[in-house]
C-alpha cells in the first residue's frame, strides 16, 4: 500500500495545495474527503481543474476510504484532504490508513463557539475532543505550509484549555 498524507483544510484545493504541499511530499494524487462536496456537481468539475494537473478525486468519506485502500493504488502518494475536522475523524475511524493528520486550515464556521488555536485553524470544544480522541489512532499535527515548524496539535489544544 502506498502512502497516505490527511490534511484538514476547509478551501480544498488551492495554491498552498498543489503548488507547496505537492512538491514537498512528493504526492501522486489528491483526493477531496467530504460527503456534501462529493454530491455538488460544479465542485467536482471545478477541484480537478484546481489541481494543476495531480489526478484527483472528489469522493464521499466511505468511497474515498475505499479508494485509499484499493490494492490497484500500488506504491502511489496520496493526498487526502479532508474539508471539515468531522471529515478527518470519520476516515480514520472508518479505516483510512493515515499516520498523522494536518491541520492546516479550519476557518470559523458561522454561529459556532469556536477558539483559535492557531492563526488558521478555528475549533470548537466538540472538535477539540474529537481531535484528542483521534490522537489515541494517529498522529495529530499542525503545520500550513511545508516551511512551517510542525507542532503538537494536541499541545495547542492544551494551550488555549480546550
Amino acid at each position: 500500500m502506498g502512502v497516505i498524507e490527511l490534511r484538514v483544510d476547509n478551501r480544498l484545493i488551492h495554491g498552498q495545495v498543489t503548488l507547496a504541499w505537492v512538491g514537498y511530499l512528493g504526492v501522486d494524487r489528491l483526493v477531496v474527503a467530504n460527503d456534501e462536496v462529493a454530491v455538488d456537481e460544479f465542485q467536482r468539475m471545478l477541484l480537478p481543474q484546481s489541481a494543476r494537473g495531480v489526478p484527483t478525486a472528489v469522493l464521499g468519506i466511505r468511497d474515498a476510504v475505499e479508494f485509499c485502500r484499493d490494492p490497484l493504488r500500488g506504491e502511489e502518494r496520496v493526498m487526502v484532504i479532508a474539508r471539515q475536522a468531522e471529515d478527518a475523524f470519520r476516515l480514520v475511524l472508518e479505516g483510512l490508513p493515515a499516520a498523522a493528520v494536518n491541520v492546516g486550515n479550519a476557518a470559523p464556521e458561522p454561529g459556532t463557539d469556536f477558539v483559535m488555536v492557531t492563526r488558521s485553524v478555528a475549533v470548537t470544544r466538540e472538535q477539540a475532543a474529537g481531535y484528542r480522541e483521534l490522537a489515541q489512532k494517529v498522529e495529530v499535527v499542525s503545520q500550513l505550509m511545508p516551511t512551517d515548524k510542525r507542532t503538537d496539535f494536541i499541545g495547542l489544544l492544551d494551550k488555549k484549555s480546550l
